[in-house]
């Protein structure tokens, strides 16, 4: 594919313009990651390749690892060729992998499918948060990553959905669930291609110096290494703190479905279901929580709070996995109770390392410590 359908803007696009290039940002981050699915099926999966829970789980987590590596390399390919140049045909390129799944047989299959995908994918989602975060720059930090997170949160409650509509049809045929995938991703890449936009390098250039100067930041040094970043702590509560959150995440993503069925003996198509509503509430709470807390600027407030109900809601949902009369519309109540606030216990300790203030401060405190933040690391 040549590289006729990149479009560089030279100008900042304004109003329904820029929302629609926002929204094929938001959707190439969906699609990204509904092309990574595999929960809604993995409990017809363990059957039909005689697979063990264990084996799953080491090859969910290679493929984890070949995804991490892949954005790494995709994050310094993207600053280095540009967004759409590398997103769109990694994107059509990823869609026929997932055409590739259904040609899995065992374990060994399988692990090469996921790997070769994962990482086709991973390459691909680097590009989607700088888009995101391009075309959304007049908002808040929160609410520009709520709006790329709908593509991970979004691809959960997508592909639940839809195997718990149409397992049925194809009488629980896992196979079914990555021909539709193919199917469904290879056209939205095509509407994406047609639609999507860059910004030109002066353009961007452009933007970052007027959002500094909107935030009266004086940029004296050259940016930080990473070496100089890492030597931070905060830096590494950060990474740590993320990291242990994500446990949960993963978990649900990966093991949801399976966790339902093997706990209250549902079909694969009612757990998918399930987990669906699981998702719904996250989706709008990342943007009304993202809105909040740019407004009200007390991030560390808000992740004490998340992480605390989190736990509470964990707890409580491993307490109804373990009765036997527990009723699905409970368990959807609780579960989209469990993806709003979804952190672990771990979290808290590495809240208190994070920079940033408990409490917002009065007009006159904040002019008089400007100057001092400013001149801070």
């Amino acid at each position: 594919m040549g590289w006729s359908y990149v479009r560089e803007l030279d100008e900042y696009p304004t109003g329904g313009r820029r929302m629609k290039v926002l929204t094929m940002a938001v959707l190439a981050s969906l699609i990204g990651s509904y092309e990574a699915q595999i929960a809604p099926v993995v409990p017809l999966l363990l059957k039909d390749m005689q697979m063990t829970l264990g084996t799953y789980g080491a090859v969910s987590a290679v493929a984890l690892v070949s995804g991490a590596v892949a954005s790494v390399l995709g994050g310094r390919l993207t600053d280095r060729l540009g967004r759409v140049r590398l997103l769109v045909p990694l994107m059509l390129l990823t869609s026929l992998c997932c055409f590739g799944m259904t040609l899995a047989h065992s374990p060994r299959d399988l692990l090469i499918a996921r790997l070769v995908l994962a990482f086709v994918d991973g390459v691909a989602m680097a590009s989607t948060a700088p888009l995101v975060r391009d075309f959304s720059p007049r908002l808040g930090r929160a609410q520009a990553f709520g709006f790329w997170t709908w593509g991970p949160v979004g691809a959960n409650f997508l592909a639940a959905a839809i195997a718990g509509w149409t397992l049925p049809i194809f009488n629980d045929s896992w196979r079914s669930q990555f021909v539709i995938m193919g199917c469904v991703s290879f056209v939205i890449s095509l509407v994406i291609a047609a639609n999507i936009a860059d910004l030109s390098p002066e353009l961007r250039a452009r933007i970052q110096h007027t959002e500094r100067d909107a935030a009266h930041v004086v940029d004296l040094a050259e940016p930080a290494r990473v070496r100089t970043l890492l030597a931070r702590r905060n830096i590494w509560a950060h990474l740590i703190g993320i990291a242990l959150w994500l446990v949960l995440y993963l978990t649900l993503s990966l093991f949801g479905q399976t966790m339902l069925v093997g706990s209250l003996g549902i079909t694969t198509a009612q757990a998918s279901t399930v987990m669906a509503a699981f998702w719904t509430l996250d989706l709008a709470v990342l943007i009304i929580i993202g809105r909040v807390s740019d407004r009200i600027r007390l991030r560390k407030l808000f992740s004490l709070a998340g992480t605390l109900g989190g736990v509470l809601c964990t707890a409580y949902l491993a307490y109804l996995l373990g009765q036997d009369d527990v009723s699905l519309g409970l368990l959807m109540v609780v579960g989209a109770l469990l993806v709003s606030l979804g952190c672990l216990v771990l979290y808290i300790p590495a809240i208190f390392l994070f920079h940033g203030p408990w409490r917002r401060e009065s007009p006159h405190a904040a002019v008089e410590t400007a100057p001092a933040a400013m001149n801070a690391d």
